[in-house]
Formats: C-alpha cells, structure tokens, sequence
C-alpha cells in the first residue's frame, strides 16, 4: 500500500484563505466587467466568509458572527 503524502502546512487556515480572498480581488481588478470579474468576486467573498467562519469556530467564546 502506498505511504500517504503529508504536508505540514506552515499558515493557518485563515491566513491561506485571507490571501487567497486578497490575491483573487487583485485579479478581478485586471479583469473587465463581465461574468469572469462576477464569478472571480464571488470566489473572494467565499474565501473571506471561509476565513471568518474558521476564524470564529476556533475562538474561545464562539461569539456569534458579525
């Protein structure tokens, strides 16, 4: 059987989801309007609610989201 591929990720979950939310709004810039900007929007607001619904599960006195 083969041995499973580990990887150690070295950020949080949040901070992978922030950049990537960062990283995808910076793209939909370049873009003209249309569908592609939309769904490229859409992918950066995902990223960021996934971000603060991580963010706010692992807080300590899981205040309800804002």
């Amino acid at each position: 059987m083969p041995k499973r591929r580990r990887v150690k990720q070295t950020h949080s979950l949040e901070e992978r989801l922030a950049e990537e939310a960062k990283r995808l709004r910076e793209q939909a810039e370049l873009l003209p309007h249309g569908p592609l900007r939309d769904e490229t929007l859409r992918k950066a607001r995902q990223a960021e609610t996934g971000s603060h619904m991580s963010e706010w599960l692992r807080s300590p006195g899981l205040l309800p989201p804002t």
